[in-house]
Parts: structure tokens; sequence; C-alpha cells
């Protein structure tokens, strides 16, 4: 190799390349080996050369720390820890209902068969806690399968900002088909109601999601009690009713609750129906059952069966009405059996 003057390109490659060669150690210590190669790499390119060009080239190579602890963002060693020492964030949008699923009782399967979580969680250290504990970044169900069966969690485990959390978490979570738009709109709406973001359109950038979208998720977990309440589960309820929702609250606030709380006393219907019934009100088809018995000349019985109301008619037509006792007989027989 040349000992001649070097060019700055040729100051900047042999910094970082000094930079490159320092050994990866763990936690601090390897940002305290990469901080002294990066150092002696500068201290080797600015001899003979100028002030403002060592600056360019501590700014290059701390660019490139930067995006090198990105790359290794995810790479972090993870260790088994104590689930009764983590607890679920501030932020957590699982709804309890979650955990109630057939999607969470098969995780809590593979779990222990393997014999504790093969994908890690991720953690971050509560600051002033002794013994240290940790909050969930992301991984809740997870860390509560592990919890319920008495098994150490795999987690990696990083300090980072409040923000960093919920962005993450965010992140983790839409990576997950069985994330409901209720559970989503909820923790969109803890954190514009708490001021981590400070508008609909930041929390949207900082996210990467679509606008719209996030303001129906939002909007639906900003729904009264009532009208949550009406439908099986919360988690039931489609991104795509949210607008109607809110229009049908606006329009007349007193006439939706009524509705709510009509259809809360039904049983047995779809989270379709419900909305159907919030909707337009009064007896909603649900796959009704209607039969038609014909008898002699022209004895006519009709049988229909209202799922909402959970209650079967019977119309008889051509009839005659002596033969009442008789009818009371077949149905007091059909009753008992």
């Amino acid at each position: 190799m040349s000992t001649g003057k070097l060019t700055p390109r040729e100051k900047a490659a042999l910094a970082t390349q000094s930079m490159a060669a320092a050994p990866v150690a763990k936690g601090a210590q390897a940002d305290v080996t990469r901080t002294s190669s990066i150092a002696i790499g500068l201290g080797m390119a600015g001899q003979g050369g100028q002030l403002i060009e060592v600056k360019k080239e501590l700014a290059d190579v701390k660019q490139a720390l930067s995006a090198e602890r990105e790359f290794h963002r995810d790479s972090l060693p993870a260790k088994k820890l104590d689930p009764k020492s983590i607890r679920p964030s501030k932020w957590a949008n699982r709804h309890d209902d979650s955990f109630k699923a057939k999607a969470f009782d098969d995780l809590k399967k593979e779990i222990e068969s393997e014999g504790g979580n093969v994908q890690a969680i991720k953690v971050r250290p509560v600051i002033g806690s002794s013994p240290v504990e940790y909050e969930i970044v992301y991984g809740h169900r997870r860390h509560r399968a592990c919890l319920e069966l008495g098994l150490s969690v795999l987690a990696v485990i990083e300090s980072i900002s409040e923000q960093a959390l919920f962005l993450e978490m965010d992140r983790e979570n839409r990576s997950r088909a069985d994330l409901r738009p209720y559970e989503q709109g909820l923790m969109y709406k803890r954190a514009l109601d708490e001021g981590l973001f400070p508008s609909q359109r930041k929390l949207a950038e900082a996210a990467g999601v679509d606008l719209g979208n996030l303001g129906k998720a939002v909007a639906l977990a900003r729904l009264p009690e009532a009208v949550l309440n009406a439908f099986p589960s919360p988690l039931d309820i489609q991104l795509g009713w949210s607008t109607k929702l809110n229009q049908l609250l606006d329009s007349g606030a007193d006439v939706l609750l009524s509705r709510a709380k009509e259809v809360k006393s039904l049983s047995s219907l779809t989270a379709k129906h419900v909305m159907e019934y919030l909707e337009r009100g009064g007896v909603v088809s649900n796959n009704p059952l209607k039969a038609v018995v014909k008898g002699n000349a022209d004895q006519e019985a009709v049988i229909k069966f209202d799922p909402l109301k959970n209650r079967f008619a019977v119309q008889l037509s051509g009839v005659d009405k002596s033969r009442a006792a008789e009818l009371e007989a077949v149905i007091k027989e059909f009753l008992t059996k």
C-alpha cells in the first residue's frame, strides 16, 4: 500500500474500513469498540489534511454507523426471561376476546409443544424498577401464552423511546392477519388522546398507514360502549362499517342507542345482522325458516321462524275453529318430546 498523501476519498474509505474491521461486541461495549476504531481511522485520515475534510469524513462515518445499527436492529441477542417480570405496554391493543379465540389456543398449543416461544418477543427495561422489570414492545399474545403455561419467554431487550415503542408495536401488529380494526383503532385513539402524536395525519405519516383507514379505525374505537356492546364482540365490527355507524350517531344518537339496546336483548345474531338492525331497525332477515304444509282441500299451514326473536309463528288457513283442541293436543305432544 502506498504511503504517500491520501486523497479525501481514500481517507474516508480508510476510516470506514477501520470501523468495519472492529470486532462486534455486545450491548454498549460494541459501540465503545466501534467508536474507538472510527476515531483511529479518522486520526489517520486527518493527518496532513484540512479540518473541514476531517469533519466531513466524521459525518460520513456517523451516517455509516447509523445505517449499520439500523441494519442490525432486529438482530439483537435474545434471552430467556421470567414472564412474571414482564408487563403489558400501555399501548397494548389486544382486546380480551383475542385471548379467548381459537387462534390464541392454537398459538398456546404450539408454544407448549416447542417448550417455549421460538419467535422472540421484544421488551424494554422499565426505568427505575428493582428488581428489573420489562415492558412489552410487541408480542403480547406470546407473552400471555408463556405466562399461562409457566414457561420462560424468549425476548430481545432494547431501550427505546415511547414513540419508537409505539411504532414498532404497530408495525409488528399490522403484519399479523388476526389483528382487528377495533384493536388497531383503540391503539391509535390512545396515542392521539395522550399526545404521543399531534394529529391523525402526523400519526399516519409516522406509521406509514393510509390516513383514511386510520381515521375510520379511530372513529370505530370512539363509538359509545352501548353500540360496541350490541355486537357479539367489538372485534367483529368491520372497518367499512365505521363511517355508517358514525353517520347514524350524528343523525340521531337516541335512535341508534335505542336500537343498540334492543338488538342486545336478542340472541344468536351475527355481527352482520346486528349492523343491519342498527342501520334499519326492526326485524332483519337472518336466513329465516319458512315452511308451507299443504293439507286436504284448501287447508294450509305456514311455519315461520324469526331468528332475531328466536320465535316460531304458525299460520293456519282453511281449518275449522272446532279443531283448536286437536291442534292444542298436537302442540303439547310436540313440546313434551
